[in-house]
């Protein structure tokens, strides 16, 4: 079992290497591997407990890596803005609205993806993956529905506000973070 003073301090690919080896063999687990080898690591905007809450963290963590023990070493980050608490609500029910059925575990993903939502940059980079791919892989593994949806590959934080914004019946939507991301110029630039 890995302890919580094996886990501080260690780079991002060697805490994603330990959770790995701890893994129980479900396939969402190589993308919830590199969001909490991030986290653990300090990388990422996610909040206290992933945006799940202490003990729904821990059961997330004992169901799919039940030899990693990270006591200790949990980053005590901010939480969730209280302000966004009803968009925070509606992407959480938008999300389990659509899950893939295939896993028990959907529920945690659905509250993992919605505080990433909350952050200002691209969700995959918000989560801590390590590249869109991934969580490319971790929509269609949770939340296949949404994933058919999304078939001109639009970015996803922007895909399911614009999920909200159609289903409210609001034509024009903008993502939440539009002027302080990035890639600003690349959405918004000239043709």
């Amino acid at each position: 079992m890995t302890t919580a003073a094996a886990v501080a301090d260690r780079p991002v690919q060697d805490l994603h290497a330990g959770l790995m080896a701890a893994r129980r063999g479900e396939p969402a687990e190589e993308v919830l591997a590199c969001i909490l080898a991030s986290w653990f690591a300090g990388l990422g905007v996610m909040p206290a407990w992933l945006g799940l809450g202490e003990k729904d963290f821990f059961d997330m963590l004992a169901h799919h890596f039940p030899g990693f023990d990270p006591l200790g070493s949990v980053p005590q980050k901010q939480r969730i803005d209280p302000l966004r608490s009803e968009e925070s609500a509606d992407l959480r029910n938008l999300l389990l609205e659509n899950r893939s059925g295939r896993s028990a575990s959907e529920a945690w993903m659905a509250d993992i993806v919605t505080a990433g939502c909350l952050g200002s940059d691209h969700l995959w980079q918000d989560l801590g993956l390590w590249n869109r791919a991934q969580l490319t892989g971790l929509m269609w593994e949770n939340f296949a529905p949404l994933a058919k949806r999304n078939d001109k590959d639009m970015k996803w934080k922007k895909f399911l506000y614009r999920q909200l914004c159609e289903a409210e019946g609001v034509a024009i939507c903008r993502s939440p973070s539009c002027e302080i991301c990035v890639d600003y110029a690349v959405c918004f630039g000239s043709e």
